[in-house]
């Protein structure tokens, strides 16, 4: 399931961002690479700065903690650092599938993949998130602050930018559902399930659908 995100991130965030982005440095992409992605990947990554990656993260998570789409779409359980990447003309990261477990320390499974783009597409071309799915190539080149998420098993690409700045922050996530499929129908009907709640709390159908939800989040879901 590929599920695009509108506005995860507000103006006030985006641009405190950008400001904290500002002048800091990138280096080669490569280094965060596995030994299969590093044949393939040509991009810039934001350097090791403790201070100014802790306020970039609190941004970020304080966005994901308060979006609906984030919290349903992937069920969370746990988030690794994100990763900030830049590609600049002839830039590109070539097909390739997320490493199954990241982390320096305690390590986490890599269930879905998150994309927050913060550069505005008017400003560069190309640099498309090409997803390969079961019904052909996805392209997905979103406006500044969307963000879009996807299982981490699937084969992607980042299209080569050939003019302007590409700029993203990436995110995995290990889900309480690790399996694709279950997460989408737990998606679609968390989704009913809550409007249902906010018109009809009281109505039979509402009570059967919540007690559904319920408890196929407690058959499926992985501590």
């Amino acid at each position: 399931m590929l599920l695009e995100i509108p506005h995860l991130l507000d103006p006030p965030q985006l641009a405190k961002l950008h400001e904290l982005l500002g002048g800091a440095r990138f280096v080669d992409g490569k280094l965060t690479a596995g030994k299969a992605a590093r044949r393939v990947k040509n991009n810039l990554e934001l350097g090791l700065e403790p201070t100014r990656m802790g306020m970039l993260v609190r941004i970020l998570m304080s966005a994901m903690g308060h979006n609906r789409v984030v919290q349903f779409g992937a069920l969370p359980h746990r988030v690794s650092d994100p990763i900030f990447a830049r590609y600049l003309p002839g830039m590109t990261y070539g097909d390739h599938v997320d490493d199954p477990l990241m982390g320096a320390g305690p390590r986490l499974r890599t269930d879905v993949s998150m994309t927050v783009f913060l550069s505005a597409p008017e400003t560069y071309d190309g640099g498309e998130l090409v997803v390969r799915t079961t019904f052909g190539e996805t392209g997905v080149k979103l406006g500044a602050g969307d963000a879009v998420i996807y299982p981490s098993s699937s084969v992607h690409q980042v299209a080569e930018v050939t003019r302007g700045e590409r700029l993203v922050a990436l995110f995995w996530i290990q889900s309480y559902v690790r399996d694709p499929a279950r997460r989408e129908l737990l998606y679609e009907l968390g989704l009913a399930r809550e409007h249902l709640l906010d018109q009809e709390p009281a109505a039979l159908t509402t009570q059967y659908l919540d007690r559904s939800y319920a408890n196929l989040m407690r058959m499926w879901c992985e501590l």
